[in-house]
């Protein structure tokens, strides 16, 4: 799927606790591209505004095994983070963040963001491969993503890796006006295309 030799370049991998300085200002970054606004439902002086032990807990969950969250991120050669995707599991029969029921054990990735000098080069794929295996390991009959109504770069990316969209529409709680779309990729579809 992917045209990145990971081997040779990027490594991607899940972070680990310590590391919550650069999960911080990798998120911080992201929050300043100029699509944010379309992509993360938080600003950038809300995270800004953020205690380190916030920053701190953050990490910790998305690299405790066991927690459901695991936040992946490719490292460059120099070990800059280029990218991170996160996954969180979210159980049969429990409500989701914007109140809707949750109707089986599914991965729900979140968080996606690639520094602009890192797009479109395949990893962003790469990244997605990793969030995906591990959301089947975890037991997910599918992984979810939300997107912006307005973020058709985002939509056709999510596209080409098979997510399609639901039907499901969330009102953005900050402008009710405007719309984010569920796209969807079941674990048969998944697990066919492999």
């Amino acid at each position: 799927m992917s045209s990145v030799d990971t081997s040779e370049k990027y490594v991607v991998r899940a972070v680990r606790a310590e590391e919550w300085p650069a999960v911080k200002a990798l998120r911080l970054l992201a929050l300043r591209d100029p699509v944010a606004h379309l992509a993360f439902l938080e600003t950038y002086d809300q995270a800004a505004a953020e205690p380190d032990s916030f920053w701190q807990g953050r990490a910790a969950r998305a690299a405790e095994e066991g927690s459901g969250v695991r936040q992946f991120v490719a490292e460059g050669p120099d070990g800059a983070w280029a990218g991170t995707v996160t996954v969180l599991i979210e159980e049969a029969g429990t409500t989701d963040w914007a109140g809707f029921p949750v109707e089986r054990r599914q991965g729900h990735l979140v968080g996606v963001f690639m520094r602009s000098e890192h797009r479109g080069c395949g990893l962003t794929e790469v990244l997605f491969d990793a969030a995906l295996e591990w959301s089947w390991d975890e037991g997910a009959d599918r992984v979810r993503l939300i997107v912006h109504e307005d973020n058709g770069r985002a939509q056709r990316f999510y596209r080409r890796l098979g997510f399609e969209p639901s039907g499901l529409t969330v009102p953005l709680p900050q402008a009710p006006q405007e719309r984010e779309l569920e796209f969807v990729l079941e674990r048969t579809a998944a697990l066919q295309e492999a």
